[in-house]
């Protein structure tokens, strides 16, 4: 500090020569009056040795300036030099003092002195204590011969781990002292907000502190404050941190330009404020002028191009700071010329420039809103609907200070309560999904906040939380909630984590308190150390919820004498909005919700008890009940629900079902209305069916053996039976493997299950997509007469599509919901039904169904006229004859089959449709041998005449006999001559 005002009080350390090693009684005696390492020097000195020395000097200006000849260094007079038993060499100031007008004194520490702790822990400070050295200028009431001492060397080391952390990566930084330190303290710079609590010091090693954070896109500095070796230190460590491309805005990201009409066309990258040197290009810039513009907040390198580009253009900005990795965006600008299909100009709800066809156009969002919205051109030159980004500015500047908090930044005990406060109001103005998502963020980051400081809310800071969470719950869910979950499934799942973290957040002091609301409700208790009873507490819901923690689970917490508070909240609506997850044990049903979500927990000195029972009555429900609670570990972190450690049993009291669990943390109870009636007539028929079916397949590949060659003699019905025999190939292996897969064990870890699983998918399709291949050729001959088909051209086309088309859907299946859990069904090896595995299968098999519909009604629509004589010949048209009646029989039943599978999927049906199926769906093979091979006239006649002929000579046959077998042949010949009559 500068002395300008009068009077001025200098305190200084001297250079002395002492004759012996006795200090002069006139020198000040107080315990600051040297330092430890001057103490030390002086009784060390001996006689004619040089020693430093206090004194205190009291200089008066009277015309308030400073005279320029007196230095930091004094030139002593000769009087005081001449002593022939001490002589003063030199004197250096320390401290200056001002005296300033309300009869108070500033007294600053010169460059390499501070006051020591003693004296600055009684005196305050002249600046605030984050903008200032510790102990660098304190304030005295009245003159003091005090003075500020020498510091010794930095007591300790602050080092950051790693070299260039990313936003929101945990930085660590380390402090190595080497004396004893107390009084640890962490800042952050520029905002000089205290850093929450993250410190832990590593016991194995004397000294050394570790501290965690969370930086945002911005250089910062993190400054450790600590008391050692008598004095305040403050080390920094500055923390660069890059910005993402994630925080680059580009206006717009893609552009289309008519060059005839607009040539002149601006591109811009933005990025937010901060004091980190930013240097910004675009390329390419021919034809170009870059200026850089300061907005609020952000700062924007803005690309004026003067003329349209010939061709399509990527137009790059690169924006680079010192020892950082640079940041590239890329702006696509296509050019629009004479001829293309383009949107118009539209002016709804914001302008909308000319935009080529296939490209989407882009435009900033109105006032009050940040964002893009975007508008699609389709390749016919219509514009599409308007999709929005647009987040409200208040609403967004609360996720931002939410997000500051959870990375490190501010004071969480005074700014928590603050932003909780500003909650019920901003739930008003959410208006789009990605104002419910930055919403619902910001409560997530103050819970984070709140459970990583230990933070202690008011009754007042949780009446707004559940206040904002009511009104949160009351918005539109088809608007808002839908779309807004399409973006981040979890977001409910956050939701609900977030209100029970802070919800037990209550001080001590506020207990109990009561809040209830329409979809919110709330009971806090405090339990003392006579508390011996069960815990019971009841809502006012319809029908009453009620719950009950017996003393034995308390009794641990009790006898110890913790501070306990149990906290109890529920959730009206939330379980609506939560996905359709089930965990193991739940995937084999659709079920329904009671409409709310039960939370308890228990604070026991300030730590989370989740070990403990709760009893629970959610009145009288239809269905059978299941106790669950939702995980939110489930399902990769979205979230779902489990019923492990929990059961339902009935009450003996009346009809009502309870739900007794082991732990505490969200609950509720879910009903299957859908369940597959476990029967056992159902699994022997099951069994036999597919025995059966198994057995015909069998007796249809002989008769194939025994008449192939005969059958086959022209290229529509060797098509057909082509077809018609990897139907049968197929549905035997896939029988086969299904009724094997019954024998393996169940589960998502049992590979020969998953195995099983994927080969009856596939082996099924496969089945279904070889019917498909023998309409299509049934409707090609139908359509083109005279065209002739080739083996060499139609025999891939039919294994491409009767083999890989199926494989492709069930290697997509497995793809897809596998990494989900989703795939297959709890307690069997086939596809899981409430993950959607299964209609990976029920849809193209309802498809194939479907065509083969189309193609049958195509078919008797021709045979009902008579130039379907004039087309093929008798043999083809034979043929063509013989395909259309086994498709006739086969489609309605494997149609009827998979229609009531698919109706006891989503219907609450009876259990006479599940017996339904299950005849028809295993009798599959007996139908294909009756209606597919036997039905066929030239296989019956093939086989006719193949055991006529192949009789044993030995056999004795009545003249009879033989007679009528060669009388049926016949006739069946005549009638088949009198029907291609009929036809002609």
């Amino acid at each position: 500090m500068v002395g300008l005002a009068a009077p001025l009080l200098l305190q200084a350390v001297t250079l002395l020569l002492l004759g012996s090693p006795t200090v002069p009684a006139s020198q000040p005696s107080q315990s600051q009056a040297a330092g430890e390492s001057e103490q030390q020097l002086g009784q060390a000195s001996g006689a004619s040795r040089s020693v430093l020395l206090s004194i205190y000097v009291h200089l008066d200006f009277s015309n308030k300036t400073w005279p320029p000849e007196l230095s930091r260094t004094l030139t002593l007079p000769s009087a005081l030099t001449s002593s022939s038993s001490r002589t003063l060499t030199g004197l250096s100031i320390t401290t200056e003092c001002n005296a300033n007008q309300d009869g108070h004194f500033y007294c600053g520490c010169l460059s390499g002195y501070q006051w020591n702790t003693s004296v600055c822990s009684r005196h305050p400070p002249c600046q605030t204590f984050h903008n200032h050295k510790p102990c660098d200028c304190l304030i005295f009431s009245h003159p003091e011969p005090t003075y500020c001492q020498l510091l010794p060397p930095v007591p300790g080391e602050l080092n950051q781990d790693s070299e260039q952390p990313m936003p929101g990566s945990t930085l660590r930084l380390t402090l190595l002292v080497h004396h004893a330190a107390m009084h640890l303290h962490w800042y952050l710079q520029p905002q000089a907000a205290p850093v929450p609590s993250f410190c832990s010091q590593d016991t194995s090693v004397p000294g050394l502190f570790l501290a965690r954070a969370r930086p945002s896109s911005a250089s910062c500095q993190y400054t450790c404050c600590f008391e050692a070796q008598g004095f305040r230190w403050m080390l920094h460590q500055e923390v660069r941190v890059s910005l993402q491309e994630t925080d680059v805005v580009r206006l717009p990201d893609q552009l289309s330009i008519a060059c005839a009409t607009t040539p002149v066309f601006h591109l811009s990258c933005c990025i937010p404020s901060t004091h980190l040197a930013y240097t910004a290009s675009w390329s390419p810039r021919e034809g170009g002028t870059a200026s850089l513009l300061n907005a609020s907040g952000s700062q924007c390198l803005v690309l004026a191009v003067q003329s349209c580009p010939a061709a399509d253009t990527t137009y790059t900005c690169e924006l680079q700071s010192l020892e950082l990795a640079p940041v590239r965006v890329s702006v696509s600008v296509t050019s629009i010329q004479d001829g293309d299909t383009i949107c118009p100009k539209d002016s709804l709800a914001v302008t909308w420039n000319v935009t080529k066809a296939g490209y989407v156009a882009q435009a900033p969002c109105p006032m009050d809103k940040i964002g893009m919205m975007t508008r699609s051109c389709g390749l016919d030159g219509v514009w599409g609907p308007i999709r929005s980004s647009c987040t409200d500015v208040r609403i967004l500047a609360l996720l931002h200070r939410a997000r500051l908090l959870q990375a490190g930044q501010g004071h969480p005990a005074t700014e928590v309560p603050q932003l909780l406060a500003q909650l019920p109001g901003q739930v008003a103005r959410v208006s789009s999904p990605s104002d419910l998502l930055a919403l619902l963020g910001t409560m997530t980051f103050l819970a984070e906040v709140v459970a990583e400081a230990r933070l202690q809310l008011h009754h007042s800071a949780l009446k707004d939380l559940l206040t904002g969470t009511d009104e949160i719950l009351d918005l539109d869910t088809s608007s808002l909630w839908t779309p807004a979950e399409a973006q981040k499934p979890s977001m409910s799942s956050a939701l609900l984590l977030a209100v029970e973290t802070l919800a037990h957040s209550l001080c001590p002091q506020d207990h109990p308190f009561s809040f209830i609301s329409s979809n919110v409700q709330l009971q806090t208790q405090l339990l003392g150390p006579t508390f011996t009873a069960d815990y019971r507490i009841s809502f006012s819901t319809q029908p009453p919820l009620q719950a009950e923690i017996p003393r034995h689970s308390l009794a641990p917490l009790v006898h110890s004498g913790a501070n306990i508070s149990i906290t109890s909240l529920v959730l009206q609506k939330l379980d609506h909005l939560l996905p359709s997850n089930y965990g193991q044990g739940l995937r084999n049903s659709i079920y329904a919700t009671p409409g709310l979500v039960l939370s308890i927990s228990i604070m026991a000195d300030g730590q989370v008890f989740n070990q403990g029972e709760v009893i629970m009555d959610f009145g009288d429900r239809n269905g059978t009940p299941h106790c669950v609670f939702w995980d939110h570990d489930l399902f990769q972190g979205e979230g779902g629900w489990s019923d492990e450690g929990c059961q339902a049993q009935a009450t003996r009291a009346n009809s009502t079902t309870q739900c007794v669990c082991q732990h505490l943390t969200a609950f509720s109870i879910l009903m299957s209305q859908h369940t597959v009636p476990d029967s056992p007539t159902l699994e022997l028929l099951n069994q036999l069916g597919l025995g059966a079916s198994i057995l015909a397949l069998l007796v249809c590949l002989g008769v194939y053996r025994l008449v192939w060659k005969v059958v086959v003699r022209n290229k529509v019905a060797y098509f057909r039976h082509v077809a018609l025999l990897n139907v049968v190939l197929c549905l035997l292996a896939a029988d086969t493997c299904f009724l094997g897969a019954s024998l393996l064990p169940p589960g998502p870890h049992s590979p020969l299950c998953l195995a099983a699983a994927f080969l009856c998918h596939f082996l099924y399709l496969a089945t279904f997509f070889w019917m498909l291949a023998q309409a299509l050729v049934l409707a090609h001959q139908l359509l083109f007469i005279f065209h002739q088909l080739s083996k060499h051209q139609v025999l891939p086309l039919m294994v491409v599509l009767g083999y890989l088309c199926p494989l492709g859907f069930a290697g997509g299946a497995l793809g897809l919901y596998l990494p989900r859990g989703q795939y297959l069904r709890e307690g069997a090896c086939w596809l899981d039904a409430k993950g959607g595995a299964l209609y990976t299968f029920v849809g193209p098999v309802l498809a194939i169904v479907g065509v083969n519909g189309l193609v049958l009604a195509m078919a008797v629509l021709k045979l009902l006229r008579p130039s379907l004589s004039e087309g093929p010949q008798v043999e083809k048209r034979q043929a063509l004859l013989g395909v259309i009646k086994a498709l006739l029989f086969l489609t309605p039943v494997f149609g009827l089959t998979w229609g009531l599978g698919l109706a006891t999927l989503v219907e609450e049906v009876s259990e006479v449709p599940h017996y339904i199926f299950t005849i028809l769906n295993t009798s599959q093979g007996v139908f294909i041998l009756l209606f597919g091979c036997l039905m066929d006239k030239k296989v019956q006649e093939a086989l006719l005449k193949r055991f006529c002929r192949t009789l044993p000579p030995s056999a004795t046959i009545s003249p009879a006999t033989n007679e009528s077998c060669f009388s049926e042949h016949s006739k069946g010949r005549s009638k088949n001559a009198s029907y291609e009559k009929r036809m002609a």
